[in-house]
C-alpha cells in the first residue's frame, strides 16, 4: 500500500489529526456539526454520559452517550474552507491507518448531521421553523478542488446558471444530495424540505451591502424565484453544500438541519434565536436516537 506523506497527512506529535486535536478513539461513528463552539456543550448537555473533551483553535468536541448511542458533537467554524478540514480529518480517523500512512481495506461510513442556524429566502417558511437540506447549492467553489463531477446534479445546476444569468467569472455553482437514508429519520411535519444555498461570506456574497457595491445587485431576488420541478432555494448559509459534497465523495452519509432565525423575504428576525436553536438540537437528537 502506498503511504501519505507527512506534508499530506499531518499529524500532531502526539499522533492526533493537526487540527482537530482527536484519536480514533475519541469519537463515535454519529457526529453533530455545530458552527459555534459554545453551541458543542448546548447539545452536550443532553447526552446520558460524557466520555471525552478536546479542543484547538475553533475546533472543540464532546463525546458520550444518548439512550445508547455514541455520539460526538464538534465545532466547525464558519464558512465552506473549515468543512474541508473538518470532513478530510474525520474520515482520515476512521479511513486511514495513522501509524503505518496506508489506507484502511474496510471503509468506515459515518453520519454527520449539521444542526446550525440560517435566514430562510422564502415568505411562507417563518422564523423559528426548521429547514431539512435535501440538496446543498454551493457558491463557494470548494469543491471543485476534486474529482466531483459524479456526485453533482447537472441538470438542475444548468437550469439555475441560466435563470440567474450566473456570472462566469464567478466559481461554477455546484449541487449535491443529501443522504435519504438519515433524511428519512429526520423528517415529519414539522420540517421544511428544499435547496440550502451554501455561501462562501457572510456580506457580499449574501447579497449584504454595506459600503461596498456587489457584482449583481438582484442575485438574491433571482435565488428566491429559482424552481427546478417543485424544488426552491429554502435559505442560505455557509457550511451545508461543503458537508454534502466531500460526505458523498468520501462515502458518509450527511444532512444538514438549520433553525431559522431570520427571513430575508420579510425582514423579519427571531425574539428568541437561542430557543430556536435548543428546540431543533432536541428534535434533531431525538429523531436520531430513535
Amino acid at each position: 500500500m502506498e503511504r501519505i506523506a507527512d506534508s499530506e497527512l499531518i499529524l500532531n506529535p502526539d499522533g492526533s489529526v493537526y487540527h482537530l486535536n482527536l484519536h480514533l478513539e475519541n469519537i463515535g461513528n454519529l457526529i453533530i456539526f455545530v458552527g459555534d463552539q459554545n453551541r458543542v456543550p448546548k447539545v452536550a448537555k443532553h447526552f446520558d454520559t460524557i466520555e471525552f473533551e478536546t479542543q484547538k483553535r475553533e475546533f472543540r468536541t464532546i463525546t458520550g452517550t444518548l439512550k445508547g448511542k455514541r455520539i460526538s458533537v464538534m465545532s466547525t467554524g464558519i464558512g465552506p474552507d473549515n468543512i474541508d478540514i473538518v470532513v478530510n480529518e474525520l474520515d482520515a480517523l476512521v479511513n486511514i491507518d495513522l501509524k503505518t500512512r496506508t489506507l484502511k481495506k474496510e471503509h468506515t461510513a459515518l453520519t454527520i448531521v449539521r444542526i446550525g442556524t440560517s435566514g430562510s429566502l422564502q415568505n411562507d417558511i417563518p422564523v423559528d421553523s426548521f429547514v431539512l437540506a435535501q440538496y446543498g447549492l454551493g457558491f463557494d467553489g470548494m469543491l471543485h478542488a476534486y474529482d466531483c463531477e459524479h456526485i453533482l446534479e447537472k441538470e438542475m445546476e444548468d437550469a439555475f446558471i441560466k435563470h440567474t444569468n450566473y456570472s462566469n467569472r464567478k466559481s461554477r455553482p455546484y449541487i449535491v444530495k443529501n443522504s435519504t437514508k438519515i433524511e428519512e429519520k429526520l423528517t415529519s411535519d414539522k420540517i421544511f424540505t428544499g435547496i440550502t444555498g451554501t455561501a462562501g461570506g457572510f456580506y457580499g456574497p449574501q447579497g449584504r451591502i454595506l459600503r461596498l457595491p456587489i457584482q449583481d445587485s438582484e442575485l438574491n431576488s433571482k435565488i428566491d424565484s429559482f424552481n427546478f420541478n417543485n424544488l426552491r432555494v429554502t435559505n442560505l448559509e455557509m457550511e451545508t453544500s461543503a458537508i454534502y459534497g466531500l460526505s458523498k465523495l468520501l462515502g458518509h452519509h450527511a444532512v444538514s438541519m438549520n433553525a431559522i432565525i431570520a427571513n430575508r423575504a420579510n425582514g423579519t428576525f427571531s425574539k428568541d434565536p437561542y430557543k430556536a436553536v435548543e428546540n431543533l438540537i432536541s428534535y434533531t437528537l431525538n429523531k436520531l436516537v430513535e
